[in-house]
């Protein structure tokens, strides 16, 4: 019996649910990279990268290929953006109310 769609939202909000994985995400806005410019570019050990962006695949938001001896990794559904857009301006929101009610009190 397959997954149920609040199991597969769960998953794919998971997913995001680190720093590390939301940077290479951003980093991957641009179009896709290499797994060896990754790790530079986000000050990674090549094992932590490599478990995030495992995880990001297997949840189905990233896709790679193997071009020689380097992995090629690329955004699967460019929508993934507008979760990311969604969670700042929710998180911008719960900020700016707090901000607020420290300012009324």
């Amino acid at each position: 019996m397959g997954r149920s769609s609040t199991e597969l939202k769960a998953e794919t909000l998971a997913a995001l649910a680190h720093p590390n994985r939301v940077r290479i995400l951003e980093y991957l806005r641009d179009g896709e990279k290499c797994n060896c410019e990754l790790a530079p570019k986000l000050s990674l050990e090549q094992s932590n990268l490599s478990r995030h962006l495992k995880l990001l695949e297997q949840s189905g938001i990233l896709i790679s290929r193997k071009e020689g001896l380097r992995v090629v990794f690329e955004i699967a559904d460019e929508r993934i953006f507008e979760i990311l857009e969604l969670a700042a301006a929710v998180a911008k929101r719960h900020v700016d109310e707090k901000v607020e009610a420290l300012e009324a009190a």
